[in-house]
């Protein structure tokens, strides 16, 4: 059964198939444009399917950590990958104090969990199981293929645009004669093409996040770890900013950039302190796990 987030994914890869035959015939300017866009489209999605955890893992600099460099999180995760009933996914290390975590993969069977430096300092062991938890929930819902695609396509579709603004001094090209560049064709490959990618990346990222947290608290049984852990990392987030792709940032439990202002309307997660609420609504419904946190 086909389920919701395979067809997320179609339909971000069909986009960007159709951005770049788009975007090929206007360059090019006949019909020889449309398949040179669809033969690049073509290519970029196998690679945005196929090598998007290698993509999202060199963004962040992630190193692969062997069980005896943390054996306390190995068994952790080990723990938790067995609740949540998927293989144990590989763990890598990012070397940076700003504290956060990503999972990705293109299915449980090929997925990755990465872990700042940061986040083990700065959690205790039930914040930190809390959001392992919420990570092999993104693993289990296939949430980390369609992740790491909208990535890919919003830095596929960002690059394109760059190009077409140097190309747009020229025009498309004909064998017969030089056409005048479509004004409506340029703006909308150069300005609402990105930002049409990245409303794609805020629909999917809010109720996929609101999912993960749930499903963290399924798994661990205590909804108040994940929420102490959220507001350890918002305070710390912006204290210690991550760098990297920006086009990776909804990969990360919390949004590594900060959202004052008008770029709060472009955040890549919901509010935390809507995440935070709707945990702490759920674990109100629970009975208590943990007294350090009643």
């Amino acid at each position: 059964m086909v389920g919701i987030n395979e067809i997320k994914t179609v339909g971000l890869l069909g986009l960007l198939s159709g951005l770049f035959v788009l975007a090929g015939y206007y360059l090019v300017g006949d019909e020889s444009g449309l398949y040179l866009g669809l033969g690049i489209a073509a290519v970029t999605s196998f690679g945005s399917w196929f090598y998007s955890d290698k993509a999202a893992l060199s963004a962040y600099q992630a190193q692969l950590i062997a069980r005896e460099q943390a054996p306390e999180l190995y068994d952790m995760v080990t723990r938790l990958s067995d609740r949540a009933g998927i293989p144990m996914p590989k763990l890598f290390v990012v070397p940076t104090k700003s504290p956060n975590a990503f999972a990705t993969g293109r299915d449980p069977q090929h997925a990755t969990i990465a872990v700042t430096e940061g986040i083990t300092e700065l959690l205790n062991r039930q914040e930190l199981e809390g959001v392992i938890a919420h990570e092999l929930t993104h693993v289990k819902n296939r949430d980390t293929l369609t992740q790491a695609v909208v990535g890919t396509v919003a830095g596929a579709i960002t690059y394109l645009g760059r190009l077409l603004t140097l190309g747009a001094l020229y025009g498309p090209v004909t064998r017969d004669t030089r056409r005048a560049a479509n004004p409506f064709v340029l703006l909308f490959l150069i300005v609402l093409a990105p930002l049409s990618a990245m409303l794609i990346q805020l629909a999917i990222s809010r109720t996929r996040e609101f999912s993960a947290d749930q499903g963290s608290a399924a798994i661990t049984g205590n909804p108040l770890a994940l929420a102490h852990a959220l507001e350890k990392l918002e305070a710390a987030g912006h204290e210690i900013p991550m760098h990297g792709n920006p086009a990776m940032s909804p990969l990360l439990i919390v949004n590594p950039l900060s959202a004052q202002g008008l770029q709060s309307l472009f955040r890549t997660h919901p509010a935390t302190e809507e995440r935070i609420q709707r945990l702490m609504e759920l674990a109100q419904q629970q009975q208590p796990v943990d007294p350090a946190f009643a």
